[in-house]
């Protein structure tokens, strides 16, 4: 049995989809550009579409969420092949550049420790060593602490939960010993004078 199907005219068509992050629009166009390119767009950026690019990744690198809220499908629609190429080129080099520096940076600070471990003074021979050491990938000073966890009934917790109640609301009376002191005893009729009994 055949479907009917009849279309409802004049609904509107939302134009945006919510919360893309800018780098992974950016990414989504250059696809589209790249299929582009090989239909025989021309790509090559002029001076006008580095401006572009460069404004636009200035303004994500300070706020990257506004950035990416105000960079609307429109406004996307609105850039040109080149700049959208152009800017996913630099947001990649800029986070291989991170990636690529800190592994440098890993090894550079590793390597300057192995130099100082042949350090003639004993104290910062035994610094760099202990810091090569605690590189993770060597681990041999890694600092653990250990979680004990007692696992009680709840008829067990409710029962201490009783006892320190009970402490609170009836503490126990604390009981001042006596204090004894040594001596003799004083003759009070001698020492004040007899007293009569009239």
């Amino acid at each position: 049995m055949p479907v009917n199907i009849e279309p409802e005219l004049g609904i509107p068509l939302t134009d945006e989809v919510k919360g893309v992050d800018l780098p992974d629009r950016v990414e989504a166009l250059d696809n589209t550009v790249n299929k582009l390119e090989e239909e025989g767009v021309d790509t090559t950026p002029d001076a006008i579409d580095e401006e572009v690019a460069a404004t636009l990744l200035t303004a994500y690198a300070q706020d990257p969420d506004t950035t990416s809220k105000q960079v609307t499908n429109k406004r996307a629609a609105t850039l040109t092949p080149p700049s959208i190429k152009l800017a996913n080129a630099i947001i990649k080099e800029f986070n291989h550049s991170v990636v690529e520096s800190s592994m440098q940076l890993r090894h550079l600070v590793t390597n300057k420790l192995i130099i100082e471990s042949d350090s003639p003074d004993a104290k910062t021979r035994m610094r760099a060593l202990e810091l090569l050491g605690k590189i993770s990938d060597v681990g041999l000073f890694t600092e653990k602490s250990e979680v004990t966890i007692t696992h009680q009934t709840t008829d067990d917790i409710k029962e201490k939960l009783r006892a320190k109640l009970a402490k609170i609301v009836n503490p126990e009376e604390e009981v001042e010993d006596a204090v004894v002191l040594d001596g003799e005893p004083l003759d009070v009729d001698s020492i004040l004078g007899g007293f009569d009994d009239d």
